[in-house]
């Protein structure tokens, strides 16, 4: 703190001028403070700047870069839910063309030859499925080779652990109940198909004049159950995927919320005030222009008394 003292007549000491020197490194010091934080937008470029603000703001940008992370984790959820809904979509349609192919083959009224027919277009939709199947894929994994379980770590919790789901086909995933061990599409590989034990829609290429196979009349109406509830299978899992994409979507509007919310909180900390700063800079050049006339006048003070020495 600068006091003004008295007792001008001493020169070998010039304190007024030492206190407008003083005053004029404040000014530049500020000067350039705020010319700093107009130049970068900036309030805390540095820890001595603001020492708890520094704390919290790297706090807040720390857990930002997590919350952006588990944005980009939930996108890549959704996306191997969407892929598969969509083949399951794809799969589901296809199986409802073998049904009614089935269906109709049931007609006492179709001839052997017509029912051979219908099974070997069949088999061509099971063909196809099998395409769909073989393509379904993400990440280099095959999403529909019967057991597909990912984790997913899509967002923090208060207590800043992760949360986690699984997309999981298993009949032990308590959102997902199928009627045999595992859930399998691959119809070309498996007499598993769509979690039904016994049910190959290999077979149907097997269909023949001289044996029926699964067409014959005493095994049809267990080849149109047996289908009826692959499909049911089929539709269960498109659903335990909906659910999941739901569910993501919610994450993912609450994560960009939260995300828009830290950068606010981290903008109220860090960034400056433009029209505030401009104040104080132009307070502070007007001070240092004031500083250089006093210490002009101070440094003046001395050469007055040399008159006495000359009378």
């Amino acid at each position: 703190m600068p006091f003004a003292i008295g007792g001008n007549s001493r020169i070998r000491t010039n304190i007024p001028s030492e206190n407008a020197y003083n005053a004029l490194e404040v000014s530049n010091r500020d000067i350039s403070l705020r010319q700093l934080r107009l130049s970068t937008g900036k309030r805390i470029n540095n820890a001595a700047d603001d020492v708890a603000g520094y704390i919290t703001s790297r706090s807040l940008m720390a857990r930002n870069g997590a919350l952006q992370s588990a944005l980009n984790t939930v996108g890549d959820a959704h996306n191997v839910a969407n892929i598969v809904m969509d083949s399951l979509d794809n799969i589901n349609e296809l199986m409802i063309k073998i049904k009614d192919a089935t269906a109709q083959a049931a007609s006492g009224a179709m001839g052997t030859d017509e029912k051979v027919a219908l099974a070997k277009a069949a088999y061509r939709m099971a063909q196809q499925i099998q395409t769909v199947a073989d393509s379904t894929v993400f990440g280099g994994a095959q999403l529909l080779s019967g057991s597909y379980t990912a984790n997913f770590l899509i967002g923090l919790d208060a207590r800043n652990t992760l949360l986690s789901i699984n997309i999981d086909m298993r009949r032990e995933n308590v959102d997902f109940n199928v009627e045999s061990n595992y859930f399998d599409v691959n119809s070309l590989q498996t007499n598993m198909f769509g979690g039904i034990t016994g049910l190959d829609l290999r077979a149907l290429d097997s269909v023949s004049i001289n044996n029926l196979g699964i067409f014959d009349i005493g095994r049809i109406d267990i080849t149109l159950t047996s289908l009826a509830n692959a499909i049911e299978n089929i539709n269960k899992v498109a659903s335990y995927l909906g659910g999941i994409s739901n569910r993501l979507s919610s994450q993912e509007d609450l994560l960009k919320n939260q995300i828009v919310n830290y950068k606010a909180a981290i903008s109220r900390l860090e960034d400056a005030d433009v029209a505030k700063e401009q104040l104080q800079l132009i307070k502070s050049q007007f001070l240092q222009q004031a500083s250089l006339v006093s210490l002009s006048q101070s440094n003046q003070n001395p050469n007055a008394f040399l008159r006495l020495l000359q009378g």
